[in-house]
């Protein structure tokens, strides 16, 4: 995992479809990897999955079957063929086998993945970290470790190394490492792919072999000796204590020295990003249908009542309530949504901001500052705990989201900085040790009413803390206590099933119905050992 997550890639991001980001948009850039590792010439595919693990038990009903095989396909995370990926699979001629079986795995989210076609096989290991975000962890028996935030270039041969003082001349390439495995190969991260002439003359010497070629599959690349102005609330108070910045502009700052970017080009892809959000929100009060889902469109309901006078009056919370909802249906129709931070929290963020500043008449550009500062706020709880509820449970998804919203919120009421970092503060303190237990393994319920709990939470720390009450713990103290918490709770309570609703009478009934309406589709197109 690295050490300075970037806004965009680990915080509000990916743009994509399905259920979860931490199953589908991950195992999706996982899959892209795997297909550059074959050059796109795909026939066999092996998966293994530990059965101590996430995976076992969430891997068809979460997405990570969608999102791999869209992968191996070559697919964007917002594709609209999606929903039709067992399909492409049987039309491309992949066959793939998933195995359920002890693998050593240290991480619940472990690909184990063994690639074939006519000419060579080849071996992937890979994690998901949450959000979205991956980690190659070996490659042909090779430990690496490959975020997706680089052009990678395996340079594969009995003696690749000699080349390596010859390809440190070349302004592009950051980083050279050798690796050995059951093969030996250069491992090359650039900012490009070398020039195609340095690649043919490379593979006319004895010493190398073949050379394989891994596109990025993050938004934001990295480079060698990356610097950020601070990484904790503490250090970013301490570099703001002469310039008197508000926490947008710091989100700014700090974006734009992770990401190397301008200031502006930050500031308009969160534009871009907002206008996507909107589009959703939108989308999903006009109602929206899915066959294979739990529960139907009941955000429209929500509208209508809210109309008629039919609900307790409170127009932000009900606004706020009706457009979170309004997110997560899309997410469960398979539309495009934004992972902010995760596509499981996807309707917190969104819902709290754009609920808010609808009420409030505020202008897009305000909106935009807002998803800033969630931004900033999640960077900090992306360094130093998880965004994965494998790890922490929906503390670490709708608990984050929390307090993202609850500090953009206050930054939308034009509060200081201090009470957006108190409000932050208040709202993940109110979410520590929040379960992860989905029914029937959709991403749904309890998923979309503990979206709506977190965005009011949100409202509630956010006006705690725009009426000065005291938070107490600093919000760095209270993200190293996520961690601690996430990784007390058991397994069983982390996004796997076993356990809280999920194994509820009425659960096992919704989740047997919807096997047994999906068990002969899945027959024909792959086997399950």
């Amino acid at each position: 995992m690295k050490i300075f997550p970037s806004i965009f890639n680990d915080v509000i991001g990916p743009v994509m479809r399905g259920p979860s980001s931490s199953h589908c948009a991950a195992a999706l850039r996982i899959g892209r990897l795997c297909r550059d590792l074959m050059d796109a010439e795909i026939d066999e595919v092996y998966i293994e999955f530990d059965p101590n693990g996430s995976l076992a038990t969430t891997h068809k009903g979460q997405g990570s079957d969608m999102g791999l095989f869209s992968g191996l396909l070559g697919w964007e995370a917002h594709d609209e063929r999606l929903p039709d990926y067992l399909q492409a699979i049987q039309d491309a001629g992949i066959n793939i086998v998933i195995d359920i079986h002890p693998i050593g795995a240290t991480h619940p989210n472990t690909y184990k993945i063994t690639l074939r076609n006519q000419k060579e096989k080849r071996e992937m290991t890979a994690i998901s970290i949450g959000g979205g975000m991956i980690e190659v962890i070996e490659i042909d028996g090779a430990a690496v470790s490959m975020a997706g935030d680089y052009f990678e270039t395996l340079i594969y041969g009995i003696a690749p190394e000699k080349y390596i003082d010859y390809l440190r001349n070349f302004e592009m390439v950051d980083k050279i490492e050798m690796r050995e495995g059951k093969e030996r190969f250069l491992e090359v991260k650039s900012s490009h792919f070398l020039p195609r002439e340095v690649a043919e003359e490379l593979l006319r010497q004895e010493e190398v072999d073949f050379i394989k070629y891994l596109h990025p599959v993050l938004p934001i690349l990295s480079r060698d000796q990356i610097s950020v102005p601070f990484i904790t609330a503490e250090e970013m108070l301490s570099f703001n204590r002469d310039k008197g910045l508000e926490l947008w502009e710091l989100a700014l700052e700090y974006e734009s020295e992770r990401g190397n970017l301008t200031k502006a080009e930050v500031f308009d892809k969160m534009r871009e990003i907002a206008g996507i959000m909107q589009n959703a929100i939108l989308s999903g009060l006009r109602g929206t249908e899915y066959k294979d889902r739990i529960l139907g469109s009941q955000s429209v309901d929500f509208q209508r009542e809210m109309k008629r006078g039919t609900l307790v009056a409170g127009e932000v919370m009900n606004h706020v309530i009706m457009f979170t909802s309004a997110m997560m249906e899309v997410k469960s129709s398979m539309g495009v949504i934004v992972a902010a931070p995760t596509a499981g929290s996807c309707g917190v963020l969104p819902g709290s901001l754009f609920g808010v500043a609808t009420v409030l008449e505020l202008p897009r550009d305000e909106i935009v500052k807002a998803l800033l500062v969630g931004g900033l706020i999640g960077v900090f709880v992306a360094a130093h705990a998880t965004f994965a509820a494998e790890v922490g449970g929906c503390m670490a998804e709708c608990g984050s989201g929390s307090g993202m919203a609850a500090a953009g919120i206050v930054a939308l009421k034009g509060g200081s900085l201090d009470q957006s970092l108190a409000a932050a503060s208040m709202a993940l303190q109110s979410s520590l040790g929040l379960i992860c237990d989905m029914i029937a393994d959709r991403v749904e319920a309890p998923c979309l009413n503990r979206n709506v709990m977190a965005a009011t939470n949100a409202i509630a720390s956010a006006n705690m803390a725009l009426s000065n009450y005291n938070h107490l713990i600093p919000l760095d103290e209270v993200v190293e206590t996520m961690k601690r918490v996430g990784d007390a709770l058991p397994n069983t309570l982390c996004c796997t099933g076993l356990g809280g609703l999920a194994i509820t009478k009425t659960a096992k009934k919704i989740e047997a119905m919807l096997e047994e309406n999906e068990k002969e589709r899945n027959k024909i197109f792959f086997k399950t050992c």
